[in-house]
């Protein structure tokens, strides 16, 4: 285990948990004492949680993870989802990305796709307010990148703000991939930041198809911030280890879901 996949492990244990004690977590992770409490000083000068003697708890408000973490939580679920949505886009679609790890595992899917890849003439345009989805692609003569604008976020390199919504209010998206931090049946899909849900929010009105792309984890849950409610998302594509009470609560809402 690398050291962001090891800091993840820390805060997941600490959300489950309320509360950790750095001898149990050298134990249970198989490092050195001292190497807890430094991971733990490190998260704790991020203000993700509150160290303690002996230990760490966690902070009372939710916190949104900065993107390195969370790459590290259900990587496989992502990759698998990522290829699954890669292979929904037709050639030459326009496909809206928002940020977020499952949306990069789709831009890094798509930009290896055979069928697009073996031209030098774009086969499909993505538009994007994501820095690091951007940069990837950017590279490869068979994407046309769009960006917004927008003031970027260092937390998940998404750009939002007024200066974002200039270029979206002008353009139409064949299908736009939502990476989002929750998504419940009756009350949408979601995001911690509110300025993230506003433009997430305009790629969804701007697109002929909706898709939500989210890990089982996030199944049932809400955040700070709805993007869209439930009725506008005609697809759910999720991995194998969504509870089947779950799926079929999105089914009943007129979505249909997709593991894989």
């Amino acid at each position: 285990m690398d050291r962001y996949e090891r800091l993840s492990a820390l805060l997941d244990m600490l959300g489950q948990r309320g509360k950790v004690d750095v001898d149990d977590l050298a134990g249970e992770l198989d490092v050195s004492s001292a190497t807890i409490r430094r991971d733990l000083d490190h998260l704790a000068e991020q203000q993700l949680l509150t160290r303690t003697r002996g230990g760490a708890v966690a902070n009372n408000v939710a916190y949104d993870l900065p993107l390195r973490y969370k790459t590290a939580r259900h990587a496989s679920e992502k990759e698998r989802i990522g290829k699954a949505a890669a292979a929904m886009v037709a050639r030459g679609g326009v496909v809206g990305l928002n940020g977020g790890t499952t949306t990069t595992e789709i831009a890094r899917a798509l930009a290896i796709r055979p069928d697009f890849s073996q031209t030098d003439e774009p086969a499909l345009t993505v538009v994007t307010n994501a820095l690091n989805i951007a940069n990837e692609l950017a590279v490869r003569p068979h994407v046309k990148i769009v960006v917004t604008g927008g003031v970027a976020r260092p937390q998940s390199f998404e750009l939002s703000g007024p200066l974002a919504t200039r270029i979206l209010d002008e353009i139409t998206l064949d299908v736009v991939f939502l990476g989002v931090d929750a998504i419940d049946p009756l009350h949408g899909a979601y995001a911690h930041h509110e300025g993230e849900a506003s433009i997430n929010r305009l790629m969804a009105e701007r697109a002929r198809r909706v898709v939500v792309i989210a890990d089982s984890s996030k199944l049932g849950r809400y955040a700070f911030a709805q993007i869209c409610p439930v009725s506008a998302v005609q697809l759910l594509i999720t991995d194998s280890a969504a509870p089947a009470d779950a799926i079929k609560a999105f089914r009943d809402e007129g979505v249909e879901v997709r593991t894989v």
